[in-house]
C-alpha cells in the first residue's frame, strides 16, 4: 500500500525499516560473529584447532526437554522471515504482495526444484571442498554441524533446522532486502554486494574460510534471484546445503576422521 509521504521520505523511512530489521535479526548475528571471531583470534590455539560446535543439546540427560528447546529454537528463529513478511504486505506493499514479489511461493514448484537442486549440485562439492582447504590454510575452525544426543527425533530437528535456516535466510537477504532497497532507489550493485557481505559477516563465526565461501555464495544466490525473480529456487538449495551438512555430518563423521 502507498503512503503519503514523499518520495525522499518514502526511500529514508525504508531504509530505516531495513536497518532495524537487519539490526534483530541477521546483521545482529553479523556483529556478534565478528565479536566472536575477534575472540577465536585471541586464544593461544591456532584457529584450525579450534571447534565451532553447531545444533548442539541443551540437556541431553532430558530428551523430551531437549526436543522442546530444539523445537523452540527452530521455530522463533523464523520470526524475523514472517516479520519482513508482513512489513511487505502492511507498509508500501510491492506489486504481487510480500509472497509473489518475492517469487516466496508455489507457482513454479517444478522450476523452482530444477534451479534448486542444480545450484546445490554446482556448489555443494566446491563448498565443502573450500573449507577442507581453508581449514589446512589455518583459516577456519573445525565446524561440527550436528551435535544432537542420539534420539528419535534428532534427525528430524535437523531437517527442520535446515529448512528454518533456508526460508530466514533467504527471505530475509535476498526476498526482503532486494525488494525494499529497490523500493527505496538504491542500486542493484550495492544491495547485492551489501547482502553477501553481510551473508559472510554471520559465517564469520567460523573462521575467516566461512566468511570468505558464503559472501561468495551470497553473491551468487543474488544473481539468481536478479534473474529469476523467485527466492523458492534459492530456499530449497539452501536447505539442501544444510541437510548435507547437518545429516550428512551426524551419519558419517563417527567413520571419517578428515570432517
Amino acid at each position: 500500500m502507498e503512503t503519503a509521504t514523499t518520495p525522499s521520505g518514502t526511500s529514508r523511512m525504508l531504509r530505516i525499516e531495513i536497518l532495524v530489521v537487519l539490526g534483530i535479526s541477521l546483521g545482529q548475528s553479523a556483529v556478534y560473529s565478528v565479536l566472536r571471531i575477534i575472540n577465536r583470534l585471541t586464544y593461544e590455539v591456532p584457529l584450525n584447532q579450534q571447534t565451532t560446535t553447531i545444533n548442539s543439546s541443551t540437556t541431553p540427560d532430558r530428551p523430551w526437554l531437549d526436543l522442546a528447546y530444539q523445537v523452540a529454537g527452530t521455530v522463533f528463529p523464523l520470526m524475523p522471515a514472517v516479520l519482513v513478511l508482513y512489513l511487505l504486505w502492511a507498509v508500501h506493499r510491492p506489486e504481487g504482495g510480500p509472497f509473489g514479489s518475492m517469487g516466496f511461493d508455489l507457482a513454479k514448484p517444478g522450476r523452482d526444484l530444477a534451479v534448486g537442486f542444480a545450484t546445490f549440485a554446482g556448489i555443494g562439492v566446491a563448498g565443502l571442498a573450500f573449507y577442507l582447504v581453508s581449514r589446512e590454510l589455518g583459516i577456519n575452525t573445525n565446524v561440527a554441524p550436528a551435535n544432537l544426543a542420539a534420539a528419535w527425533w534428532t534427525v528430524p530437528i535437523l531437517l527442520l533446522r535446515a529448512v528454518m535456516n533456508g526460508i530466514l535466510e533467504e527471505v530475509v537477504m535476498l526476498g526482503y532486502l532486494f525488494t525494499r532497497w529497490r523500493q527505496s532507489g538504491g542500486g542493484i550493485v550495492a544491495v547485492l554486494v551489501g547482502s553477501a557481505l553481510v551473508r559472510g559477516g554471520y559465517h564469520l563465526y567460523q573462521g575467516f574460510g566461512g566468511f570468505i565461501g558464503n559472501a561468495v555464495m551470497g553473491v551468487l544466490f543474488g544473481l539468481i534471484y536478479l534473474r529469476t525473480k523467485r527466492v523458492m529456487p534459492l530456499v530449497v538449495c539452501h536447505t539442501l546445503l544444510d541437510v548435507f551438512a547437518f545429516v550428512g555430518y551426524a551419519l558419517l563423521a563417527p567413520h571419517l576422521a578428515w570432517l
